[in-house]
């Protein structure tokens, strides 16, 4: 029966009933009276009863009319109640909130600041440096580090923080090896390359019209952790690719020295993904601008 009878008829309905007046009803629901009279008569129609005495006067209801009001009433005011519910959490931050993302401190220190900001909120967060494509459902925000251009996915992306990236090597490894100068030298040095994040080998640099382009290295050093790239470069396991930023005191303490080549690498980017949907609840929005806000200077 209920698939039977459509919501805006019972509007109607409880509006004249409440009104005693099919006028008023019209006023009230911003709708001419003849649309308010239709959806009684479709009413009434559908459930075979009449539901108002109509005279010159006044309207009454009947019988069947004051049951229907006071059965129905307390139902609708809970589908209001429960569809407004729902509607805060898109509107407010608040909720089950799931993160997959890598074990950084600056990261696990900008999570717990938007927790204790909004309280509301219900963390669930795992730790990943490279999560699988596959593995992404279930997640509302995803956190992962990136090189060149993105592979195509269902997922939009948003840029969070960019970290411009050199070449570096220990002075005691460039004695012992020819120093490189082009990508194609990097095949007969020593490297440290990634285990599985962004893609392990090879190496992949910027061109100056935009491009990318890849290089493959020989490695026997690969590793998932920015540190430990770091600390093998200090130790002239291999040249590797970091962060300028991320090595400025080496560099000035003579540890490390950047290798110039013909391109520069890539930025590393961090990249907050999010699942493809028409609305996307204000908790998500939220997260990725507090994380950008974090990673400014």
């Amino acid at each position: 029966m209920i698939e039977q009878i459509e919501q805006k008829w019972l509007k109607s309905f409880h509006c004249v009933y409440e009104n005693q007046s099919f006028k008023r009803a019209a006023e009230f629901l911003n709708l001419p009276t003849s649309n308010v009279s239709r959806h009684i008569a479709l009413l009434e129609e559908r459930l075979s009863i009449r539901l108002f005495e109509r005279t010159t006067r006044r309207i009454m209801a009947t019988e069947a009319g004051e049951q229907l009001y006071l059965s129905t009433q307390p139902l609708l005011e809970k589908l209001n109640s429960a569809l407004e519910e729902v509607t805060q959490h898109s509107h407010q931050v608040m909720g089950q909130l799931k993160v997959l993302m890598p074990d950084s401190p600056a990261l696990a220190q900008a999570m717990v600041a938007f927790c204790q900001k909004h309280p509301s909120i219900s963390l669930s967060c795992e730790t990943s440096l490279s999560p699988k494509e596959d593995l992404l459902d279930g997640f509302d925000v995803v956190l992962s580090f990136h090189r060149g251009q993105l592979p195509d996915s269902s997922w939009i992306a948003r840029e969070i923080k960019r970290w411009p990236s050199s070449v570096f090597a220990a002075p005691e490894l460039l004695q012992n090896h020819s120093t490189p100068y082009k990508l194609t030298d990097l095949s007969y040095v020593p490297c440290i390359s990634t285990l599985t994040a962004m893609n392990g080998a090879p190496w992949i640099f910027k061109t100056p019209d935009g491009h990318t382009v890849t290089q493959k290295v020989q490695s026997t050093f690969k590793v998932n952790s920015g540190y430990l790239a770091k600390s093998g470069a200090i130790a002239g396991l291999g040249l590797a690719i970091l962060p300028i930023d991320s090595c400025t005191d080496e560099v000035n303490s003579g540890a490390l020295e950047v290798v110039q080549l013909e391109y520069q690498p890539a930025d590393l980017v961090l990249y907050a993904f999010y699942a493809s949907r028409k609305h996307t609840a204000k908790k998500i929005l939220t997260l990725i601008e507090h994380l950008q806000h974090q990673s400014k200077p």
